[in-house]
């Protein structure tokens, strides 16, 4: 049986919707009547589904979406709607609902619609599952110099990582910035040779000359490699660029206090001290990340 959440100010549209769904013998259906009284259930026993008016004293439905999003992000809310909602709707759809049926057609459309979600909940639950039993992963990406991808593959590790329960969240923000810092140093001090001293410059030289370079050669043609090893013991990460390097022997000390105020070292400085291992090759365009593995499951 799936416990189905439906939130609605009003006791008669709560009973009309309780009634369509208990309708079906695989849903069991709770109630709330704002928002404020679904936290303090989902609290008390979490639902499968949330059902949720928009309109509400209290807490009103998009709040309670951002809510879920934030605190249970792995119960999908479904919107009722009304005609003359629109705007709050697809507000709340960018908040993270997932999907809506308008009043017009309850009868019709909801229940398919929030069997049809719990199908996907289901799906996903069960590949977050599978997600937790694997033990070792090997990637590998070849990046083009568009600094959007930089962020996009950083949570795609962050996902990798988290599912594996591979680090603690502290130190999954850590290596989030040491990567950040590793690629972005890959991309613009490697590939399109950038150099930091531009930051100081007025009128954002650093980024204008950067974009330049994206599309001259022969900055445009080199690529950012990028090698994981996610393992139960460890997290390597082997970043390599295809510019010029650079001299090793000018590296900060982690461990001075006076390289904290010299820009140019700042990402190096992050890396070294965020991460059990950082090492470079002979050329200086590739470094090897290496974080040794304690989850906060082990931890606790």
């Amino acid at each position: 049986m799936s416990k189905i959440l439906v939130v609605d100010d009003s006791a008669v549209a709560r009973h009309a919707i309780s009634s369509i769904l208990s309708g079906h013998n695989q849903l069991t259906v709770a109630s709330a009547v704002d928002g404020v009284a679904a936290l303090e259930e989902i609290a008390r026993d979490e639902p499968d589904v949330v059902v949720t008016d928009l309109v509400m004293p209290n807490m009103n439905g998009l709040e309670l979406v951002a809510e879920l999003r934030r605190r249970y992000p792995h119960i999908p809310a479904i919107l009722v709607t009304s005609e003359g909602s629109e705007d709050i709707t697809a507000q709340a759809l960018r908040e993270g609902a997932a999907s809506y049926v308008p009043k017009a057609v309850l009868e019709q459309d909801l229940p398919t619609t929030v069997l049809r979600i719990l199908a996907l909940a289901k799906q996903e639950r069960t590949r977050l599952s599978l997600l937790r039993k694997m033990t070792s992963a090997d990637l590998t990406f070849v990046l083009d110099n568009d600094p959007e991808l930089v962020p996009s593959l950083i949570q795609h590790l962050q996902d990798c990582m988290h599912h594996m329960c591979l680090i603690t969240k502290a130190d999954l923000i850590r290596i989030s910035v040491a990567l950040e810092e590793a690629l972005s140093n890959a991309l613009y001090h490697g590939n399109l040779e950038v150099s930091s001293s531009l930051r100081n410059e007025a009128g954002g030289a650093f980024y204008k000359l950067a974009t330049q370079r994206i599309s001259e050669e022969p900055y445009c043609n080199r690529r950012i490699h990028v090698a994981v090893s996610l393992k139960e013991e460890t997290a390597k990460f082997v970043i390599r660029d295809e510019g010029p390097g650079f001299d090793r022997d000018v590296l900060p000390d982690p461990t001075d206090s006076s390289n904290l105020d010299n820009l140019s070292g700042r990402g190096v400085m992050l890396m070294m001290t965020f991460l059990d291992d950082v090492s470079y090759n002979d050329a200086g365009n590739e470094v090897t990340l290496v974080k040794k593995c304690v989850s906060d499951e082990s931890s606790s």
